[in-house]
């Protein structure tokens, strides 16, 4: 496989990816090299289409044009184009969480009879959190509550997200120093398409202080709220065991994959797949069972409670297709290659769309709503089911064996391993056991070699005595290296070695899906009330070696802006303004004591992440 080795670190994706050109099927890898080269004024940040005097591009070499048609500089466009793209990741994360909003109001309504709390105790402990009394009310008007209260964070009322309150106060007072605190979700979202409209906010640095705003009313607005609902209504995950890659498909079962981010639809997949009947028709068309097993975030979803196997990440998706061996893969939203569809065709594999937000060519559409979910489920469960004798066994190739993964780390997991406190974690940090913790998070890219970026630079860090966290696409390319169990600790550094042997736990763990990414942020919070300081100046660090999103923009933003030191393996499209590039790697410094970096070589990456913790241990007399 040595022709592909060079496109992805992972021997699953070699096998197919050498298939799929066998059998004439076209990959992400095979589109990207059809449209080298890009667009090099885009790659910069420096075209602009956002009018119809448009469209228009800067040289950035200083020999042709150096405003738009309506005057516009290179630092404007870049500003603007940067700032779209942190808006529209915010949208997409949030959106995901008024989605959960709205079914917790339809339990609590009692509106809905697929969908119930599975975490009361965090029901109430987050209501109390919004300031409702709970003691003389109901489970389910707590829920219409919450909901309701939810719901105004999205909008104007409140002026001041709820979950707010769980940032340090030396944090607020930075944000309320450039007015970056978020006053509500869409507010936020909707100012920002205002300001880059044309004609309207034409300062680079206001422009992109909004964008910060609107990335903050994400990570804690949206994604937060995603994130608790999806704990209540769901169940908040615990430690276990699961398997990843593509061997968790099986040859003689039934196999159907859930793909996109909502655990909404995938829940009620999960009951359709174990019911009795639709057992007895999978061994009545010849399959010993029935098999569900993840892609991307909703993989995670499921992976983290439920302990479902995941198939694979970001760029692993059109591959599972290429096995031969999926019946059908339910789809609800974000990261869902609209190829998917199309290589379906070449396959018996049937694709099903589930939101009235996201259709697809070649896609069955069934959608799924709060009253019809357990219905749809099983009709599409069924229809999947009588797929698997259209199975052609001469083309199914599962390439490899599953490999063993732990996952279920939620905050209140990981308090409760630590004897249901932070101290123990604080008391190994200051003794040096602990140099400090990054988040690697973040999707795939073709442009890096797949999961290099993430296994080279997980494995550097914790070498180091960082402990990791991952979200996303990551865990795909961790667990698959064997990097999320235990016996990894063999891998670490001394101290970290020790601490992980000592409550039996990975060095890298995992915290959910990119939407989870909050679980970090209230990780990073408390500690900083804890030790009494703001959140820059504690040993952290972020990292999204593989991105290609607009929601890893958002995500970044809001991880520096809580002043949380940020590399990013692929350069945003800034580069053709010096005053954009200089304000990101160096200037947000003295604003929110942090910045971002961009180093796309693992090694070099975790180089400048182990620095920065080791300055910041320093900062804190705390032994480096």
């Amino acid at each position: 496989m040595s022709e592909f080795s060079d496109l992805t670190i992972c021997k699953d994706a070699q096998i197919m990816l050498k298939k799929a050109q066998e059998e004439g099927i076209q990959t992400a890898w095979d589109r990207l090299k059809k449209q080298e080269p890009q667009c090099g004024y885009c790659e910069l940040g420096v075209s602009c289409r956002i009018c119809a005097m448009g469209p228009c591009r800067i040289d950035p070499f200083g020999e042709g044009p150096q405003l738009g048609v309506c005057g516009a500089d290179a630092d404007i466009i870049v500003a603007r184009n940067l700032a779209r793209m942190v808006g529209a990741g915010s949208a997409s994360h949030s959106d995901h969480g008024r989605d959960l909003v709205l079914v917790l109001r339809e339990i609590g309504l009692d509106k809905t009879s697929n969908y119930k709390i599975a975490d009361a105790a965090k029901l109430m402990l987050i209501a109390k959190e919004y300031g409702i009394n709970t003691d003389k009310i109901s489970e389910g008007e707590t829920a219409r509550q919450l909901a309701e209260a939810m719901m105004e964070d999205y909008g104007m009322k409140k002026g001041i997200l709820s979950f707010i309150s769980r940032v340090p106060k030396q944090r607020i007072d930075v944000w309320k120093k450039v007015n970056v605190i978020p006053r509500g979700i869409d507010w936020e979202i909707s100012e920002m398409l205002h300001r880059t409209h044309m004609g309207v906010d034409n300062d680079y640095v206001s422009i992109l202080l909004q964008a910060v705003r609107s990335s903050l009313a994400d990570g804690y607005g949206g994604s937060m709220i995603g994130t608790e609902l999806s704990d209540i209504i769901f169940g908040t995950p615990q430690p276990g065991f699961s398997e990843v890659n593509l061997g968790v498909l099986k040859e003689d079962q039934v196999n159907i994959l859930v793909h996109g981010h909502s655990p909404i639809v995938s829940e009620m997949i999960c009951i359709a797949v174990e019911d009795g009947d639709m057992l007895a028709l999978a061994k009545s068309k010849g399959a010993t069972g029935i098999n569900l097993a993840g892609l991307c975030c909703t993989g995670n979803e499921l992976m983290m409670r439920k302990k479902i196997p995941m198939a694979g990440n970001h760029l692993m998706t059109e591959l599972t297709i290429v096995t031969g061996a999926v019946e059908a893969i339910i789809v609800d939203y974000q990261c869902i290659m609209p190829s998917l569809g199309q290589i379906a065709q070449c396959y018996h594999t049937k694709m099903y769309t589930t939101s009235d937000k996201a259709k697809f060519k070649f896609m069955e559409h069934v959608e799924f709503t709060p009253q019809n979910a357990r219905e749809q489920a099983f009709k599409i469960v069924r229809e999947a089911v009588e797929n698997f004798s259209r199975r052609d066994k001469k083309r199914v190739s599962i390439p490899c064996t599953p490999v063993r993964s732990m996952t279920g780390f939620s905050v209140e997991a990981i308090v409760a391993a630590l004897g249901g406190t932070l101290t123990p974690l604080i008391e190994a940090i200051k003794a040096g056991k602990i140099k400090g913790a990054a988040g690697v998070v973040g999707c795939n890219n073709p442009k890096i070699k797949h999961d290099y970026g993430h296994v080279e630079l997980i494995k550097g860090l914790i070498a180091n005595d960082i402990l990791v966290l991952t979200t996303g696409c990551v865990n795909v390319a961790a667990g698959k290296a064997g990097l999320q169990v235990p016996e990894a600790k063999e891998l670490a550094g001394p101290g970290l070695k020790e601490i992980c042997g000592a409550l039996g736990i990975p060095p890298v763990l995992h915290v959910g899906s990119c939407v989870d990414n909050s679980r970090i942020l209230v990780i990073a919070c408390a500690l900083a009330n804890a030790l009494g300081v703001d959140i820059d100046k504690l040993p952290l660090a972020a990292a999204a070696p593989e991105w290609y999103s607009e929601k890893a923009v958002t995500i970044a933003f809001y991880a520096m802006a809580s002043g949380i030191y940020t590399v990013l393996g692929v350069m945003p499209p800034i580069g053709g303004s010096t005053k954009v590039v200089e304000l990101a790697t160096s200037g947000l410094n003295n604003v929110f004591g942090a910045c971002f970096a961009v180093e796309p070589d693992p090694v070099a990456a975790c180089t400048l992440i182990t620095s920065h913790i080791a300055l910041k241990r320093k900062d804190l007399g705390l032994g480096v």
